[in-house]
């Protein structure tokens, strides 16, 4: 793991929707020195304690606005930006969030610089306790 803060020590938390705990949510910063604009971000591959989460249980947060996976591929908006230093908020649905206790989670992000030929994939963990 890279020498700076990657993942928000207080960052970690679940989330609640109408009295539930629908999932968990998490920031963390880009890995790429000049930040990024959401439509090169391809993926971002989350296993939380050993389970993989479907892509499609993941939203985005930037600047204010969340952005399932799919959705970044088309934000063109220059506001909508992942700045290199910024902590992004990600939340993930799982029923009934996290346990009380400690975690191990394991991220890949997955961007496509265009001026490049190849993706670079960033792998981030980390410990944390909810």
């Amino acid at each position: 793991m890279a020498g700076r803060q990657i993942y928000n020590p207080d960052g970690f938390r679940n989330i609640q929707s109408d009295g539930s705990v629908t999932g968990f949510a998490f920031q963390f910063k880009a890995q790429y020195y000049r930040g990024i604009t959401l439509s090169i971000l391809r993926d971002l591959k989350i296993n939380i304690d050993g389970e993989d989460i479907p892509r499609e249980k993941v939203r985005i947060e930037v600047n204010g606005q969340a952005f399932t996976l799919e959705e970044t591929r088309t934000v063109i908006d220059s506001n909508y930006r992942w700045e290199f230093g910024e902590y992004a908020t990600v939340y993930v649905e799982k029923e009934n969030g996290l346990a009380p206790g400690a975690h191990h989670i394991n991220t890949l992000q997955i961007i496509a610089p265009s001026y490049m030929p190849f993706q670079i994939e960033a792998v981030c963990e980390a410990d944390f306790t909810i």
